[in-house]
């Protein structure tokens, strides 16, 4: 590792500002401390590291910023052979990102989210994940740092957008029709409010008739 890496801590994406040996620091801000349990740390603690995904890398679980949305809270644990079951609670502004058999970020390690009732969920730990992370002792209370799903972020913050300007997103499902013409088929969209150019630009469309050329 060298000064300017980017490491994940327990989940955090840090940026390592001094590497001596086995050693590294890095700085953390107000934001970091605010939304993550980085700031409880002592010495001795133990946390979860992984360094950034290299391109062209194996995707061994989901994608993973780094940038940590909140603090869960661990509310029940239960041994199931050898695997250990956990029920989290997520902040309630966070719930609506984390679905069943989605995925979900708990201090660093990638999880598949089980049952969901409301602004719980539940997680399974198989024993490998409870041996190489700090995830093996989960016991209840204990708070851990909570990335939702990327996609499911982004896809709120737009549709997020276009519902407080009073628009349709373009990304919800369009009327498809086609147009017949000699030797080819082609695919119009009707009462579609944006629409792409050919260079990519967005630009207006008005609601088109679905005649030929139309």
């Amino acid at each position: 590792w060298r000064i300017g890496d980017s490491v994940a801590v327990s989940g955090a994406c840090l940026t390592l500002a001094a590497v001596e040996g086995g050693r590294f620091g890095a700085g953390l801000s107000g934001e970091t401390l605010s939304r993550t349990t980085l700031g409880l740390l002592v010495p001795g603690s133990a946390v979860n590291l992984e360094p950034a995904l290299a391109a062209g890398s194996a995707l061994g679980g989901h994608l993973v910023s780094g940038h940590v949305d909140g603090v869960a809270t661990v509310r029940d644990c239960r041994e199931t052979d050898g695997a250990l079951q956990a029920t989290v609670e997520a902040p309630a502004a966070l719930a609506r990102f984390i679905a069943e058999k989605g995925s979900v970020t708990l201090d660093g390690v990638s999880l598949t989210v089980g049952r969901v009732a409301g602004v719980s969920f539940e997680v399974t730990l198989v024993p490998h994940t409870r041996s190489v992370t700090t995830l093996g002792d989960l016991a209840a209370g204990r708070r851990l740092n909570l990335e939702v799903d990327l996609i499911a972020r982004y896809l709120d913050r737009l549709l997020d957008a276009y519902r407080t300007a009073g628009g349709v997103p373009w990304i919800a499902p369009m009327l498809l029709t086609r147009t017949r013409v000699p030797s080819t088929a082609r695919i119009r969209t009707r009462c579609s409010p944006i629409g792409f150019g050919r260079s990519g630009e967005r630009v207006l469309k008005t609601p088109v008739s679905g005649r030929d050329g139309s």
